[in-house]
């Protein structure tokens, strides 16, 4: 059977498929494209490890490690991997890609190793059980438990409901962000959304940690991000979305505080404009270097913007730059010694991941790893990233046929078609 057989399989399965079914779905797919074994591996939240689903007649998996192997390379990179043959076959990892988010690998066990056009066709598979992945995790917990590795505290729960996903791309623009710890939060959060020609970037800190302290904080960054969606989605711009997040928080707690810094893109001139509210400098990288550290603060923090009107600065983008904006846990996290992180080792680890073309969203996830290894994997306060690539001019408006798929299209099972 075609590749198209076996999406059209899937297809129909889905619609009345739990997570649960997820596994022996793609036991079943593999069948239709020749290969004997399909095993989907969900990431876990820290994004260290790979965890299998099994069920139905998947067979046995034990985890795998994301650092130092291949299927933790194929999910790294997003990219297929092939690797040695055994009694059993030979074996594929592939990328379970939601767009550019990363929900874990697929493992292809085949009689022999695959060629392009196979590769291909399990691409296609893949890029179908991994928004099935998604999908079905809407109404049930199976795969929201699957990632856990550890219990989530109340105040976790609660806020990383409220972020978006972790990855998003225009094909112009990619965004990427992660916050840490998984399990236990202060009141860390980012938001982002792309309108139009326009990318939206925020980051918030909200002071308060530990338990009591951490929930207050939890609350206050909820106030924040929701205001900040409401003022977005009224169509207001950066220094009005400002007053709108700093009025909505103040009257619901005038003594709370929460840095933040407000960002807009505009992805057709690259143009970035930002206010800063207390919050720590983020910086624009550009071919290998640090370009530009954005000034700050422009403006005070959140509950106390009535007292100085914030300023919005501008900066002229390239093709290719990459914005990193942070919250104080990177650059304050300290080593057993007492030795804060700081700003040169974020500067010297930013440099390094472009040197070494990581994509962002690995970045992100080797950066916040990098600092939970220098604290010895005790964070003292909630560490946050959000990455943005501006790489490359989007049109000013689209092409009819950029934006039409005909039936045809659609129906034709040779890749690219």
């Amino acid at each position: 059977m075609t590749t198209l057989g076996a999406l059209r399989q899937l297809l129909r399965q889905s619609h009345h498929a739990r997570p649960e079914d997820l596994p022996h779905m793609a036991m079943r797919a593999a069948g239709l494209v020749g290969a004997t074994a399909m095993i989907i591996y969900v990431v876990d939240h820290r994004q260290r490890e790979l965890l299998p689903l099994i069920a139905g007649s998947a067979p046995q998996r034990e985890p795998v490690a994301v650092d130092g192997t291949l299927p933790g390379r194929a999910y790294s990179m997003a990219s297929p991997c092939a690797g040695d043959g055994d009694d059993a076959g030979a074996r594929s990892w592939l990328p379970l890609l939601n767009g550019s988010e990363r929900m874990g690998v697929l493992e292809v066990v085949s009689p022999r190793p695959l060629d392009d056009q196979a590769v291909d066709d399990c691409v296609a598979i893949s890029s179908l059980l991994a928004e099935l992945l998604i999908t079905r995790s809407l109404y049930s917990d199976t795969i929201e438990r699957a990632r856990r590795r550890e219990p989530m505290r109340l105040a976790a729960e609660m806020l990383r409901a409220q972020l978006p996903p972790l990855s998003f791309s225009t094909g112009h623009l990619m965004i990427s962000g992660i916050l840490e710890p998984c399990y236990d939060v202060g009141g860390d959060a980012f938001d982002y959304a792309v309108n139009g020609e326009t990318a939206h970037l925020a980051l918030f800190d909200a002071a308060g940690h530990g338990s009591a302290g951490g929930m207050r904080a939890v609350v206050l960054a909820s106030l924040a991000l929701a205001s900040y969606r409401n003022a977005r989605r009224a169509g207001m711009g950066l220094i009005d979305t400002y007053h709108h997040i700093d009025a909505a928080v103040r009257d619901h707690d005038r003594y709370g505080m929460i840095t933040a810094v407000l960002a807009e893109i505009d992805q057709h001139t690259g143009v970035l404009q930002v206010i800063s509210a207390g919050h720590p400098s983020g910086m624009v990288l550009r071919q290998g270097r640090v370009a530009k550290v954005l000034p700050t603060p422009t403006a005070l923090p959140v509950t106390l913007g009535h007292k100085r009107p914030p300023v919005v600065v501008e900066e002229a983008l390239e093709p290719g730059d990459r914005i990193l904006l942070y919250t104080d846990g990177i650059i304050e996290a300290r080593s057993a010694e007492g030795e804060q992180f700081g700003i040169d080792r974020l500067i010297d680890f930013a440099v390094k991941a472009a040197a070494d073309q990581l994509p962002a969203p690995e970045t992100a996830r080797r950066l916040v790893h990098a600092i939970l290894d220098y604290q010895d994997d005790r964070l003292q306060d909630d560490a946050t990233i959000l990455l943005a690539d501006w790489l490359s001019t989007a049109p000013e408006h689209s092409d009819t046929e950029e934006i039409t798929v005909s039936a045809d299209h659609l129906l034709d099972p040779q890749p690219g078609g």
